[in-house]
């Protein structure tokens, strides 16, 4: 039986986040409870497939798994797993049709979705652009921004899972007539607080803007070229607002579709909130992530534990879709047919350093391509298993897995999720991003609090390499990096690197090394300083398109009003809480 050992600031998320609550909103449950009830409440898929004997070891095996922090899956799981409500997803597509009804029936849809914790997905596409005719009244079209806002304002107002602020992803192609009115709707750093918003890019656009060449606007209803522009000069509008506030990223549309395992049931256009998870309308996915600091065996990976912890999640997230009660029924139908999920990893930065490797190195680059394409090759030899026994995703023929004889039970496998909260919860780094800060304050999270957080990896390494801890921890509290503190050997300054002192070339090699092994996407955000330029985002944009990524994203520290994030602990903060990191993706959000 394993012992549940939190760090003080994972028991105050759990409180705020995740353990249930009576009546009167007080606390009913303990994490420990928690864990016992996740664990009951998935393996009761067993009973499907085997008998209760079955339905009680895996009930064991799933909670050791949790408990231990070796693995966790996505919040909703940890939420509702064994409650009344039961929806365990988090990422989710909803189609947006070109009629009224069909607006307002996803508005509906995507209300469902979001109470119970779940994040969604828009590809806007189909929308007639503003200004165009409508028959039905006589009226003028006012374009997807508009109907957006009601999107962002319904999300305003909803809280997910009555918990969290919910999110969305609105994506709009390159050629819709309306794109750079979208491209520039965040500049003003108040609009669309609820939604990421992406271009969704092909590479016929990238060959365009590399030639100077022009690009041409598509009518969404008629298919008719609706109007011309050079492709420099969307791009260049696309950088501008990347530069001033971070949106939109890029959706790479064609790098998606070659990637697409079902083609056959329709062309991928959208993806949930952190990009990580490109679905068909109606799709959802179930993530989880491997804690990569628990598959250490002193300076070398514990290959065995690991390879059994893949195994295990696997078997864990497939049957989430079994238990899972879906707040729609096109939901379910799209879900079970291609039975998707995404096992990814948490803590990369922090194994790298434990492994005596810099996150700005070549060698870090080797690593997550060796751990992703091993974590790949024991998920989906597990997915192979349990077709064996309780077969294929049901659209598996005319899949492109049927295609090349793969018997797998589940049409995806891997995605590298964020992991904001969970990593907190597993007392480790987020995702594959590097450390942000050695010490930073994050406003507005856990009711408004501010939480001044260190990493505790920091005092280790000093003690370590013979260092007076205090002197040089006193001087990063203020600082937030050990950029600029005296004393420091460069081996350390090089171990202990963060997000904004790493090379935007770098950040791109580690997401691409793990891009090349993961069937589905990658939630990275290339975090730049202040004083970057409005050509390095241009560089950072083309660069990933070369190296055939699906998604990109960047955030220019500082660039809006407002921050979640700021450098340094020096300021009086509501709570100091040590040990936790930092959430990239509510730097965007």
């Amino acid at each position: 039986m394993s012992v549940l050992c939190l760090t003080e600031n994972a028991r105050h998320v759990l409180e705020a986040r995740y353990l249930r609550r009576g009546d009167r909103r007080e606390i009913v449950e303990s994490p420990e409870e928690l864990f016992a009830r996740v664990a009951r409440g998935v393996a009761e898929a067993e009973l499907a497939f085997g008998d209760g004997a079955d339905a009680a070891l895996w009930e064991e095996r799933f909670h050791a798994l949790l408990t231990a922090l070796d693995f966790l899956p996505n919040s909703p799981t940890l939420m509702n797993a064994g409650t009344g409500l039961g929806q365990l997803s988090a990422c989710f597509v909803l189609p947006v049709e070109d009629d009224m009804e069909g607006i307002f029936e996803t508005l509906k849809q995507m209300a469902l979705v979001q109470r119970t914790g779940g994040g969604t997905g828009f590809s806007f596409s189909k929308l007639r652009p503003r200004s165009d005719l409508v028959h039905s009244t006589g009226g003028e079209a006012s374009g997807p921004v508009s109907f957006m806002r009601i999107f962002d304002c319904a999300t305003e107002n909803i809280k997910q899972g009555g918990r969290r602020r919910g999110a969305n992803l609105g994506v709009l192609p390159v050629d819709h007539p309306d794109i750079l009115e979208f491209v520039r709707a965040k500049r003003d750093s108040v609009s669309f607080r609820n939604f990421n918003l992406s271009v969704g890019v092909t590479d016929r656009f990238f060959r365009a803007v590399s030639d100077d060449g022009p690009h041409e606007l598509i009518h969404p209803r008629t298919g008719e070229v609706a109007g011309r522009l050079r492709a420099r000069e969307l791009f260049d509008a696309i950088v501008d607002a990347a530069f001033d506030c971070g949106d939109p990223g890029l959706l790479f549309l064609d790098a998606i579709e070659r990637a697409n395992p079902v083609p056959h049931l329709g062309r991928i256009e959208s993806a949930n909130p952190c990009g990580e998870v490109p679905l068909l309308p109606y799709e959802s996915c179930n993530l989880g992530s491997v804690n990569l600091t628990h598959m250490l065996k002193g300076r070398e990976i514990d290959w065995e534990r690991l390879g059994r912890t893949v195994e295990q999640a696997v078997r864990f997230l497939d049957d989430v879709i079994e238990v899972n009660r879906y707040p729609v029924g096109a939901i379910e139908r799209a879900t079970r047919a291609t039975r998707k999920i995404g096992l990814g990893v948490m803590g990369f930065a922090e194994m790298l350093i434990r492994l005596g490797i810099s996150y700005d190195s070549d060698e870090a680059s080797r690593n997550a391509s060796v751990l992703m394409k091993f974590i790949a090759e024991k998920s989906h030899r597990a997915s192979s298993g349990l077709a064996d026994s309780r077969g294929t995703f049901p659209a598996w023929e005319g899949s492109l897995l049927a295609a090349h004889g793969l018997r797998l039970r589940n049409a995806t496998c891997t995605a590298i999720a964020p992991t904001g909260t969970l990593s907190i919860l597993a007392g480790t780094s987020p995702g594959i991003e590097p450390l942000f800060a050695l010490a930073f304050r994050k406003h507005g999270v856990l009711s408004g609090e501010t939480l001044v957080e260190t990493t505790p990896l920091l005092e280790r390494v000093l003690t370590e390499s013979g260092l007076s801890a205090a002197p040089v921890v006193a001087e990063v509290l203020k600082k937030g990096n050990l950029g600029e503190v005296a004393g420091v050997p460069e081996s350390l300054r090089r171990l202990l690197v963060t997000a904004l002192e790493i090379p935007p070339a770098r950040h791109l090699e580690v997401q691409a090394a793990f891009q090349r092994h993961v069937d589905n996407s990658v939630s990275k955000t290339v975090n730049l300083p202040h004083d970057s330029t409005r050509e390095a985002v241009a560089q950072i944009y083309r660069r990933a398109w070369e190296l055939g990524l699906k998604g990109v994203t960047v955030y220019r520290f500082g660039s809006r009003s407002t921050q979640v994030i700021e450098l340094g602990a020096t300021e009086r903060s509501d709570r100091y809480i040590h040990g936790s990191k930092c959430d990239p993706e509510e730097c965007r959000l």
